[in-house]
């Protein structure tokens, strides 16, 4: 890779973290790429805060080839205030900068440099807002709705943080919350109450104990697992809790629908004593190991290739009709962290395994 488009990369991410795009205020960002995109694309489409460029056009005969990125990061934590971007020791330290910020960079440079005649396909640019929140209100959804055209892509590409490994399929998350029912009275006298907090401890002791359980799709494992993100109950130290609730999240593998999903968690309720309600559903993806196009990229790539545990919207893509997979240059690591930060190499290599993916007749790295 040549020097120039190594710093026009690091460039391309520094300007897009100096933009902050935290969930919810993606506007400012989106505006600015709606400027470029559409002195340079035959054919944009803005939907809310979410932009869909096609580099040649929605109608080609091609097979399509879509790049995928959001343009929110996290809520900024008050240490990073201030403080971004800013590039040291070989890295650009911003809010968003592995998460996902390097990726949707490497996805515009792409759809810039490398001409549609050197391309074996077309492609498209989806570039969409509110990613880091509930699934209903990611406007990817909004943006499969409005802009049909997508459907016929062949890939969607994700460029989510996979440190350049090509990470398959993803683990569904669905959201319940689990409420146990019991009675007040005072901590003196806790016989004359029942409590709701004890009444969980049977759930509780289950889940700690439970291991991982592990479902093979496509030759690669996806571990199962359940667990108390936040537990609420009392209210007041002095008084036995009538009411305990927490938030189970449950990360299911490829090949369990929604509906079962569910019907685990409220064969779990029912089986502790807990009255079950559902709040958020994410479905799993399929790994797609044996699709033509996820083959044409390991082979060009040599990027070793992993089970997605992690839930990404190649299950919004596959749920639309769209096989994707995950690849980008961020640190899985460093995502959602104070401080966060991407090593700018990690862009090149990014972008030129790309390159190699994408460009028409024989592997660049065989001639």
């Amino acid at each position: 890779m040549s020097a120039g488009v190594a710093e026009a990369l690091a460039d391309r991410a520094e300007a897009l973290c100096a933009i902050r795009s935290p969930i919810g205020e993606e506007r400012a960002l989106c505006d600015a790429l709606e400027r470029e995109l559409r002195g340079r694309h035959p054919e944009v489409r803005r939907v809310k805060n979410s932009l869909v460029a096609f580099a040649d056009g929605a109608g080609g005969s091609r097979p399509l080839v879509a790049l995928c990125g959001h343009l929110d990061t996290v809520p900024i934590h008050a240490q990073d205030e201030g403080r971004f971007p800013r590039r040291e020791g070989g890295r650009l330290h911003a809010p968003g900068a592995s998460d996902m910020k390097g990726g949707v960079a490497v996805a515009l440079e792409l759809a810039a440099r490398l001409p549609a005649a050197e391309r074996f396909c077309d492609l498209a640019l989806v570039l969409y807002a509110r990613e880091e929140g509930p699934f209903e209100e990611n406007e990817l959804g909004d943006v499969l709705r409005e802009v049909p055209a997508l459907s016929r892509a062949a890939l969607a590409l994700c460029l989510e943080p996979t440190d350049n490994a090509l990470q398959l399929g993803c683990v569904g998350s669905m959201h319940a919350t689990f409420r146990f029912n019991g009675r007040s009275a005072h901590s003196a006298r806790p016989w004359q109450g029942e409590n709701a907090v004890h009444k969980a401890g049977e759930l509780l002791t289950h889940l700690h104990e439970r291991a991982p359980r592990e479902v093979e799709d496509g030759g690669l494992l996806y571990r199962e697992v359940t667990s108390v993100t936040r537990i609420e109950g009392g209210r007041a130290r002095n008084v036995v809790p009538d009411q305990c609730s927490m938030n189970l999240n449950f990360r299911f593998a490829p090949g369990r629908t929604l509906e079962e999903a569910a019907a685990e968690l409220e064969s779990l309720g029912a089986r502790f004593g807990a009255e079950v309600t559902v709040t958020d559903r994410s479905p799993s993806c399929p790994s797609f190991a044996g699709h033509p196009l996820v083959r044409r990229l390991r082979e060009r790539t040599g990027a070793p290739v992993q089970a997605k545990q992690a839930w990404t919207d190649v299950a919004r893509l596959a749920q639309a009709g769209v096989p994707a997979a995950n690849f980008g240059p961020g640190a899985t690591a460093q995502a959602h962290q104070v401080g966060e930060w991407l090593e700018l190499s990690a862009l090149g290599r990014s972008y030129e395994m790309l390159e190699r993916f994408l460009r028409s007749g024989a592997d660049p790295a065989e001639t």
